[in-house]
């Protein structure tokens, strides 16, 4: 159970990863699932069609990156709410995913990926998933970076107060394609690491991170506002989350009760 809690935590724990970074900011990204689904059907189509797994999830990464990216400028030069953005992009991303494969997405999985985020695999003597210390060292590193270097401060500042750290010479376009940048880095490795996890492509593998990953970073204590909290907090609410979701299943909730709860 505790196996099955930390893996099922690792997939939300880096999905909001990103989202903790650019709520910190003072921004919002809702493309998180949509990103997770369009990387998880692209992944497994090219690499169907003979692309080596290497190169297809290297160009998924780097256009999930870019469309952060993009989110964005288009917010900072129209200063038009993030919100709107990034929800009406991500929607339009797995339309046109599910266009190219015609609904019905194909595709396989390299055995040694399943191996990686195998309930049954474990990490030499330490009996839990090679993906799970990914996770831990994933969260490490992100929380240095908040923390400890001027990037980190920069992204604090921007979301504490916005005129005043334009004042002083922070910009919310750097900063925010940083953020926006990260976030649909981590949502597309999401969406890979799932093709692995369920052994075939899916398009709405991401539908119940929508909320979920903005869940994760509350309950973690991160400010809605911006400007506060931290990844710690965030990987704290996030196997809150999924320990919940395997207590209720266990005792045999169903979906809507489950969702009321």
């Amino acid at each position: 159970t505790i196996r099955a809690a930390l893996l099922l935590g690792t997939f939300l724990g880096i999905a909001s990863a990103g989202e903790t970074v650019v709520i910190i900011s003072g921004g919002f990204d809702l493309s998180v699932p949509f990103v997770v689904g369009a990387a998880n059907v692209i992944v497994a189509q090219l690499y169907g069609d003979g692309m080596p797994f290497w190169l297809a999830a290297s160009l998924v990464l780097a256009a999930a990156g870019g469309l952060g990216v993009l989110h964005a400028m288009i917010s900072s030069a129209f200063d038009v709410h993030p919100l709107l953005i990034t929800l009406g992009s991500g929607t339009a991303l797995l339309g046109a995913v599910q266009f190219w494969t015609g609904g019905l997405p194909t595709g396989n999985v390299p055995d040694w990926l399943t191996r990686f985020v195998s309930i049954g695999s474990g990490l030499g003597p330490i009996p839990i998933p090679p993906v799970v210390a990914v996770w831990a060292a994933l969260g490490a590193v992100l929380i240095f970076a908040l923390r400890r270097t001027s990037l980190g401060w920069r992204i604090y500042a921007f979301g504490s107060n916005p005129r005043a750290a334009e004042l002083s010479l922070v910009r919310r376009m750097r900063v925010w394609a940083y953020a926006f940048g990260l976030s649909g880095v981590l949502s597309a490795v999401t969406g890979i690491l799932l093709l692995g996890f369920t052994g075939s492509a899916f398009a709405q593998v991401g539908k119940p991170y929508l909320f979920l990953a903005i869940a994760a970073v509350v309950v973690g204590g991160t400010s809605i506002l911006g400007g506060s909290g931290g990844y710690a907090g965030t990987m704290i609410g996030t196997l809150v989350l999924t320990v919940l979701e395997v207590v209720f299943v266990g005792v045999g909730l169903s979906g809507a009760a489950k969702q009321f709860f």
